[in-house]
């Protein structure tokens, strides 16, 4: 750990113009090559077949910073599969979309290589997430009254602040969501992807989520995890929204409201991925 102390300069991309990954010292802070994952046995995990989750994954990977710089981001791993490792193992399958049906891109320097079962859940969904659905075309075509979706996932990593925000599909999706009573899951930065509804909307008006605090996104370019600040404040812009947001700091927080399910950072995959499979267990047993 204190070797990465000596380097707290970003590490350039070499794939785009005025880019950059995070510092070695802050990839020695803030990742991991193992994950928190734990108690992922359900022995009542759900047979039918029928009900899936749809993940909403970013798409793009270089977001603008108010320098003018390029940070090198995506989704992040452990934000994203500790979540799905324990809706796979309560029995759900996953469909995956992005805004233009591109493969979903991924902060693989945040990858816990040496965490077996992460890696080999990424390795099995690896295609699919190469190739997913076009949302607009998921919006057209798979949202009617006799949907398979029993909820939404949009993960975290800065790359969800990427067109999400802004996107007509994306408020179409949330809409759905919230007049089919379905659960809508997120995480750390996923949440941004709840600003599509626009600030008019009060669909959201008074819930309560936990989320990646902008606070501690603005002292990110201190030790190089970013190369710059933020243009805009994703949670500053969901207070705005009617959200009240819980914390203020980072502890592996989740939060229940209703059928929304929310992590603070990558400390809460595990803990959102439990809460998520046994809230979906619950509501398939109800069902059937």
């Amino acid at each position: 750990m204190d070797s990465g102390k000596s380097d707290m300069n970003p590490t350039p991309d070499s794939a785009e113009d005025n880019a950059f990954f995070p510092s070695p010292y802050s990839l020695a802070q803030f990742t991991s090559q193992i994950s928190n994952l734990s108690d992922a046995e359900y022995p009542s995990a759900y047979k039918g077949g029928r009900w899936k989750v749809l993940v909403i994954g970013a798409d793009e990977r270089y977001l603008l910073l108010d320098n003018g710089t390029f940070f090198s981001t995506g989704n992040h791993p452990v934000e994203t599969l500790l979540p799905m490792y324990h809706l796979h193992k309560a029995g759900f399958e996953f469909d995956f979309a992005t805004l233009s049906g591109y493969p979903i891109k991924f902060e693989l320097w945040a990858m816990p290589r040496q965490d077996t079962e992460v890696v080999g859940l990424y390795r099995k969904y690896n295609a699919a997430m190469k190739s997913p659905r076009r949302l607009g075309d998921v919006v057209e075509t798979a949202l009617g009254q006799h949907s398979d979706y029993i909820g939404v996932f949009i993960p975290g990593g800065h790359g969800a602040l990427i067109g999400l925000p802004d996107s007509s599909e994306m408020k179409a999706l949330l809409e759905w969501v919230a007049e089919k009573n379905k659960f809508l899951i997120s995480i750390c930065h996923g949440p941004a992807a709840f600003l599509a509804v626009g600030e008019d909307s009060l669909l959201y008006r008074g819930k309560k989520i936990v989320a990646f605090p902008d606070v501690m996104d603005a002292k990110t370019p201190e030790v190089g995890y970013m190369p710059g600040h933020l243009i805009w404040k994703f949670g500053e812009k969901l207070k705005r929204l009617g959200f009240e947001i819980l914390n203020d700091q980072i502890s592996g927080q989740v939060h229940k409201d209703g059928r929304i399910l929310t992590g603070d950072s990558p400390l809460a995959g595990n803990a959102l991925g439990k809460l998520a499979a046994r809230e979906l267990l619950a509501e398939v047993n109800r069902k059937d």
